[in-house]
């Protein structure tokens, strides 16, 4: 244990004095080639996505994936050190990707070093180091979806706290344009496109959908942007919005999509309905053996690379949510330490 943890956190300074914005992951996947190399573990690769197999992979057993990300967003203007200088203080490892989702990913990587020369499991391993997480590319991990092979399950390693999240909100962005009459502003005349959608932006604010998750809550949905109009004194003939809607597993994206084209009067185009809510049954046996462990149960409201996958999935990993994508992020070694021993026993007691 003592030596997986060294070598995780040495692979995660090393990651971290790499730059690897979402599509710019190249150095990044590079290390985390020749990290498994090194250790004797063939990889595959396509664009910057990694994934190798346990030695003794046999096609007749169940296949876990075991999967985290290595691109990370920019760097914003808050941060009082360099974020690409890995230091470690009073415990705390900063740097940029250091929680979300550096820890989790070596820590992940560390578990399948662990397991992947045995020859009793009662499954196989995927491991899959993949880019474009944070902005949900069609080069991340949908990418090799057809590539890997098959898959019953998946854990994805994320800063939960090593809690479970058995579900996760879905999301879609929705651009919509209010549609109306230019005319001056001086005369009664037009058809003012910003009332259109201020009403339609009060109904997006006020409305309830009939079912509520019990793990995940009602369907939250938050306009975020708005623009319209030219000058002062002409009557705007159009004025667009941006709505985030996060679904849960009581209506997917089509569905609330549906709903909200036959209440508002603006036009809709939705930028993509594919990052669905996801959902893990509690009798799984993934979750069971978290149970046996003792690990909380919760449900996410962030996105992850769960919503594009096919098969049930838990996220679960090392760090704290709260501190992705803020200044100065860091993450604990302890909590890595303690991130590699309870993924190698949530692995441990899995009975597929």
């Amino acid at each position: 244990m003592n030596q997986l943890f060294t070598e995780a956190t040495r692979l995660l300074e090393q990651l971290i004095a790499s730059p690897s914005f979402s599509k710019e992951e190249e150095a990044t996947g590079n290390l985390i080639q020749q990290f498994l190399e090194e250790k004797g573990i063939p990889t595959h690769r396509h664009v910057n996505n990694i994934w190798c197999l346990n030695k003794h992979f046999d096609e007749s057993k169940p296949t876990i994936l075991l999967n985290s990300h290595h691109d990370t967003v920019k760097p914003n203007a808050g941060y009082s050190r360099d974020p690409f200088t890995p230091v470690v203080e009073e415990g705390k490892l900063f740097g940029l990707g250091s929680n979300d989702a550096g820890g989790p990913l070596t820590s992940l990587i560390a578990a399948f070093i662990h397991f992947y020369s045995k020859k009793d499991l009662n499954y196989n391993l995927v491991l899959a180091a993949t880019g474009e997480e944070e902005i949900s590319g069609d080069q991340g991990i949908i990418s090799i979806l057809d590539k890997i092979p098959d898959i019953d399950c998946a854990i994805v390693g994320e800063p939960t706290q090593m809690r479970m999240a058995v579900a996760e909100k879905g999301l879609m962005v929705l651009e919509c344009t209010a549609r109306g009459v230019s005319g001056h502003a001086a005369r009664d005349e037009g058809k003012n496109a910003i009332y259109i959608a201020l009403k339609d932006i009060e109904w997006l604010k006020t409305y309830r959908f009939n079912k509520v998750s019990e793990m995940l809550g009602p369907v939250k949905m938050t306009t975020t942007v708005i623009k319209a109009g030219s000058q002062h004194n002409v009557v705007p003939d159009s004025c667009s919005f941006t709505v985030d809607v996060r679904s849960t597993d009581a209506h997917d994206n089509a569905e609330i999509l549906e709903v909200i084209d036959k209440h508002i009067e603006s036009d809709i185009t939705a930028r993509s309905i594919r990052l669905n809510p996801s959902f893990i049954p509690l009798d799984h046996p993934i979750v069971q053996s978290g149970d046996q462990l003792g690990l909380e149960q919760y449900g996410s409201p962030t996105l992850s690379d769960q919503s594009v996958l096919p098969v049930p999935s838990l996220k679960i990993g090392p760090g704290k949510s709260a501190r992705s994508h803020t200044a100065d992020e860091f993450i604990r070694l302890a909590e890595i330490e303690e991130g590699i021993a309870t993924y190698i026993k949530l692995l441990e007691s899995v009975l597929l």
